[in-house]
């Protein structure tokens, strides 16, 4: 080698992003932050170490749209629970696999009220066609990559469902069940958010 004259290697295309966390617009900006960082440089191929109890269905929302318009090939594994807009998120990966102690758990959209709020019928009625709205979205995901019909979303939202990883491959939501492998020397960010 010319003296002077570094050796460089090249950037990696493959990496690891951990996200263990509340969907909310903290963690949902940092996540868009951290994976579009590393596209920005030449990253190719992300898995996403996803375990979430949910949050935001807007910001649920966001992140499947973005994280699905990223030139990247991403893969999502569910290594803890992914409830709620999580599996949302969680869907958004090309390739989707569960650790085989992980669940996945869904329920309807609530509407948050103040206390001792009052409101008129008018309002009413749109909180409860936001729900809807909300719910219909989930459903259409829910819908267009898994083997779940519409009929047993709505149960799902009607009473809330947990499903572990076996009702979970055999409903079309992972592709396998299997444990994280990280290859040695493999970029690994991990998200981590104060409280």
């Amino acid at each position: 080698m010319q003296q002077g004259v570094q050796a460089t290697q090249p950037a990696p295309t493959l990496a690891f992003v951990s996200f263990s966390a509340e969907i909310n617009p903290n963690t949902t900006e940092a996540l868009i932050a951290g994976i579009s960082n590393l596209a920005n440089h030449g990253v190719k191929q992300v898995h996403l170490l996803l375990s979430t109890p949910g949050g935001s269905v807007m910001h649920g929302i966001t992140l499947y749209n973005t994280l699905r318009g990223l030139p990247i090939e991403l893969t999502t594994h569910n290594v803890g629970n992914v409830d709620s807009i999580g599996a949302v998120i969680f869907l958004a990966g090309k390739r989707r696999y569960a650790c085989a102690h992980s669940t996945f758990m869904f329920h309807g959209v609530a509407a948050g009220f103040e206390a001792k709020a009052m409101m008129p019928e008018r309002m009413l009625i749109e909180r409860l066609e936001s729900v809807q709205a909300d719910q219909k979205r989930i459903a259409a995901v829910i819908k267009a990559h898994t083997s779940i019909d519409e009929a047993t979303v709505e149960g799902f939202f009607l009473k809330g469902v947990t499903l572990e990883a076996e009702a979970a491959k055999k409903n079309g939501l992972v592709d396998d069940i299997r444990d994280v492998q990280v290859p040695p020397g493999c970029p690994v960010l991990p998200l981590v958010f104060q409280r």
